[in-house]
């Protein structure tokens, strides 16, 4: 299948990464072909197909959709380009790979997931970038909730802590401008934790109450119209990455106002009557990347950090209390989720396998024609949680239902 991306930057590399990745470890029904990349800049897009392994470079993706060469259109950019992008590769019969959130409001959400109910229709498959899915030990998690070893589900408990907006000096990037990137700390962190508490529980957020906060209001513009996330500057599609804490240099003129949130908190509650509980900001110092979670049920319970992704705890409830408590499982079996293709027990794995995971999973939906998870639907659904927080913060945590979407978290389980 070739592949066509949009956006080359951290998500774009990364994405990279697993297409270059997947068909050299796994057994696959079919394989990936790294046709062409995309983005707005000639010499930028094409130094970046050199560098990333991509066989052509295009400027305009509508030309990427067009390519005969092109079966799967993978959409690495900011959130405001989603639905155009996704909605027209969809309808030109190709499958698409979109990374989160899905869209920047429920009514683009609604549109790419009408879209992608067409497309099946024609054999295509369109799925979303939630890649903590694809961590083994998340993946053996909600393997062990789903053959009921936490028994009835009381308590989820979310949170994912980053450092990179503490300097009030960072500059005014488009992921705080709520044109471009729809939220802030709750679309880019709290997207994943929402996505990964429907997963891990099998069921969609019923309520939320929440709050929210923008601590810096004003930041340096940055030089250029197209900066990235970073201070120099990295073009469409980019993320934090290391050392992306850097005050605002010397191109800076003048300042911008923040119009999204730096932070957000909020309880929830599911169906099932289980409490949940999720924090997402990029306001924690010495915070990295730190996405925590541990869920509580009658039986047992499951923690993990996602600094230490091989692992998982588990506490098994039904053991005598003399002899029971949390116990650290190494998750590098060859019987775990995905490792049957890696390396033997005891050699982790690490973020960068998340992606060829994702891959994996895609072309084996593609080849068996089965709807892939997170699915289009799986990806509503988290913008309908996302677009329920907005709400209830802006009335001071109202506790407000979240529109019932349908959540494909059972499918994939490896």
């Amino acid at each position: 299948m070739g592949v066509g991306m949009v956006g080359y930057a951290f998500m774009g590399a990364a994405h990279s990464q697993g297409w270059r990745t997947v068909g050299h470890v796994f057994d696959l029904p079919l394989g990936a072909r790294l046709a062409a990349v995309c983005g707005r800049d000639g010499t930028a897009v094409r130094a970046a197909a050199d560098r990333l392994g991509w066989a052509a470079a295009e400027t305009d993706w509508r030309a990427l959709i067009a390519r005969d060469d092109v079966d799967i259109v993978d959409i690495c950019t900011p959130g405001d380009s989603h639905a155009e992008i996704a909605i027209a590769a969809l309808d030109a019969g190709k499958h698409v790979l979109c990374e989160k959130p899905l869209a920047n409001t429920v009514e683009e959400a609604e549109a790419m997931a009408a879209a992608a109910e067409r497309a099946a229709a024609r054999g295509q498959v369109a799925m979303v970038g939630f890649n903590y899915r694809r961590v083994p030990a998340l993946a053996l998690a909600r393997r062990m909730v789903a053959e009921g070893r936490l028994g009835t589900l009381r308590h989820v408990r979310l949170s994912y802590l980053q450092d990179w907006l503490v300097d009030p000096g960072f500059p005014l990037t488009w992921r705080l401008r709520k044109d471009r990137a729809g939220s802030g700390a709750l679309g880019d962190l709290g997207a994943h934790i929402v996505d990964l508490a429907q997963f891990l529980t099998g069921e969609a957020v019923a309520g939320v109450s929440a709050l929210t906060e923008t601590f810096v209001r004003e930041r340096p513009l940055p030089e250029g119209s197209s900066a990235g996330i970073t201070a120099a500057g990295t073009g469409s599609g980019s993320e934090p990455g290391a050392g992306a804490g850097g005050g605002a240099g010397s191109g800076a003129a003048g300042f911008g106002q923040v119009t999204v949130d730096d932070a957000a908190v909020f309880t929830a509650r599911f169906p099932s009557g289980a409490l949940a509980t999720f924090e997402a900001t990029r306001f924690a110092a010495g915070r990295k990347n730190a996405l925590r979670l541990e869920l509580n049920g009658s039986d047992g319970s499951l923690a993990f950090d996602l600094e230490r992704l091989n692992e998982l705890s588990f506490h098994d409830h039904t053991e005598p209390a003399s002899s029971s408590g949390f116990r650290r499982i190494l998750v590098t079996e060859p019987g775990h989720p995905y490792l049957e293709a890696w390396w033997p027990p005891g050699h982790g794995l690490g973020y960068e396998h998340t992606f060829v995971h994702q891959a994996r999973d895609l072309l084996h939906a593609i080849a068996t024609g089965t709807v892939p998870a997170p699915s289009f639907a799986d990806g509503l659904s988290v913008q309908r949680v996302l677009a329920a927080v907005e709400e209830s913060a802006e009335k001071n945590a109202v506790y407000t239902p979240v529109p019932a979407a349908p959540v494909h978290a059972s499918v994939n389980l490896v």
